[in-house]
């Protein structure tokens, strides 16, 4: 689909009654919600939004920095805020409008007695780390869906966990919106595009790149594991029918051979546990660097209810990382798929520049995933 042009010109509004005002076009309304400090991460999520909705659509951009998301220790006031560049950016993406209200206009009673609670999903990883984060996160989406209105929203695949429990609440609660994720935007170096890579000194970015090294470990791991799986197969076959297969992977005879049946010995598939190993090494390298990486959590789970995935599980999972570089907390992730035939990384790319996985302040690359429910960008706070 060719992406329509940027309009001549974008509307920036404060409150809801401005925004019901605007034409809405003939098309579907597409939202990008955001808390400010846009990149390319962003752009993505709203090119692909634009590609949506259509000549005819429209393309709204929320800027809202959401206090109920920022816990103890997470200054809110030292969040960028940057709404003049951010317009700039969203109009040469291709939006129409930018939603940008104060907290009074978003929580006119001052902070709500009544939220929306994230359940256990929300208690997990980011929410074991944060609590209450994605209460709070739930709660504006939820306020942000009603007063855009949108027919589609996009949010980045970076923020993976936030793209569950936004998909989730959608469905539980019947919202009339298609949730649409879109993987996650790098940087050439492999580092996940975010607002809050500017923090990072040149050193600090350098031990950065273990989290994006240690999920292209895992998922270059597996590969091989499949490989290896294949040429177990193949121990199986005819000596002939081997020697055809082996000769097809261009490997030598007797060393595949070899590797095939120390591998079919071993006993069931292992991909679990050996993607896991592979990227537990890097972050262990990293944490003796200078300054160290300070590993909060490395999980791999079930993209559904992100628990844990056992050792013989098959089917897609998410490998997801986070930690913090000096005063800078940083997250990303991975998603892989275990299983005979499947395919190692269920959104392949190069390393290690590699795109797949964004978030709450950075989406990702054209063509999104979809996660829909019918009736995740970011919205993070400091990481």
């Amino acid at each position: 689909m060719t992406t329509p042009p940027p309009p001549a010109s974008l509307r920036l509004v404060h409150t809801a009654a401005a925004l019901r005002e605007l034409p809405r076009g003939t098309g579907p309304r597409a939202v990008v919600m955001t808390m400010g400090a846009l990149h390319e991460g962003h752009a993505t999520l709203i090119r692909a939004a634009r590609a949506r909705a259509g000549a005819q659509g429209q393309v709204v951009v929320t800027v809202f920095v959401n206090p109920l998301q920022f816990g103890a220790g997470e200054d809110l006031d030292r969040y960028p805020r940057t709404l003049d560049a951010d317009v700039a950016l969203a109009a040469e993406a291709g939006a129409d409008a930018v939603f940008a209200p104060s907290a009074e206009e978003v929580y006119p009673g001052g902070e709500p007695q009544i939220r929306i609670a994230a359940g256990p999903m929300g208690t997990l990883l980011e929410g074991a780390s944060r609590p209450g984060h994605f209460d709070g996160v739930l709660t504006v989406v939820a306020k942000l869906l009603h007063l855009t209105a949108p027919d589609i929203a996009f949010f980045g695949q970076k923020d993976a966990q936030q793209l569950a429990v936004i998909t989730r609440m959608s469905a539980d609660l019947n919202f009339p919106v298609e949730i649409v994720g879109v993987p996650t935007v790098r940087e050439d170096d492999g580092l996940a595009l975010s607002s809050r890579n500017r923090y990072l000194s040149a050193a600090d970015r350098r031990t950065a790149l273990a989290l994006s090294a240690a999920l292209f470990a895992a998922r270059d791991r597996l590969a091989a594991e499949e490989a290896l799986r294949a040429r177990a197969a193949c121990a199986g076959h005819p000596v002939q029918d081997r020697a055809t297969a082996l000769a097809a992977l261009g490997e030598d005879r007797a060393a595949a051979d070899a590797h095939a049946v120390a591998y079919a010995a071993a006993g069931p598939p292992h991909g679990p546990s050996v993607a896991r190993a592979a990227a537990q090494a890097v972050l262990a390298d990293a944490a003796q660097l200078d300054p160290p990486l300070a590993l909060d959590y490395l999980a791999l789970v079930d993209p559904s209810d992100f628990t844990d995935v056992p050792d013989a599980y098959e089917g897609e999972a998410v490998l997801a990382v986070a930690a913090k570089v000096g005063t800078t907390r940083l997250i990303d992730n991975i998603r892989l798929v275990f299983g005979p035939a499947a395919p190692h990384d269920a959104t392949p790319a190069p390393h290690p520049a590699a795109a797949t996985g964004t978030g709450v302040d950075g989406p990702a690359e054209p063509a999104p995933a979809r996660s829909t429910t019918t009736p995740q960008g970011p919205l993070g706070a400091p990481r």
